[in-house]
């Protein structure tokens, strides 16, 4: 039985596949439990927030470029959808981030003496309602995102 891996996973950024070298979304969810002298007694919901760093090779990073000449700029790249995909014989993973606002973060690292790849590092912070997915179930509740996602 083919299990999922690291290297099982492809990534879209919005319309595009792109084979990235590495790529990573992390969510920060400041819930908090609450106490009534001294004693716990229930949670309250604090703010919530989504980053991630994609590592990027010469090729993958052409396909990014062509889309900042589109738009202008690296800076006018639109806040694009980003999906990590893999599947098993039996097990599929599918965690889909929703407008991710992209900066680069390290654009050159030159070592003479390195075998590896030129990588480009882009982070990302989630900018939408929407926020995140995880095998199709949003991570945050309807009851906290209905006045905001239309």
């Amino acid at each position: 039985m083919k299990r999922v891996s690291s290297s099982s996973f492809t990534f879209t950024l919005g319309d595009y596949k792109l084979r990235a070298e590495k790529a990573s979304l992390s969510i920060e969810d400041t819930r908090k439990g609450v106490k009534d002298q001294g004693i716990p007694n229930g949670y309250i919901d604090g703010e919530v927030s989504a980053t991630g760093e994609i590592e990027l090779d010469a090729a993958a990073m052409g396909i990014l470029a062509e889309q900042a000449k589109s738009a202008g700029s690296w800076q006018d790249i639109e806040p694009a959808d980003l999906m990590f995909y893999a599947k098993g014989t039996s097990e599929e993973e599918k965690i889909e981030a929703f407008g991710c606002l992209l900066n680069i973060s390290d654009v050159a690292e030159y070592d003479p003496t390195s075998d590896s790849k030129a990588i480009t590092k882009i982070s990302f912070e989630v900018t939408s309602p929407d926020f995140v997915r995880i095998n199709g179930t949003p991570y945050l509740s309807q009851e906290r995102t209905e006045s905001l996602v239309q």
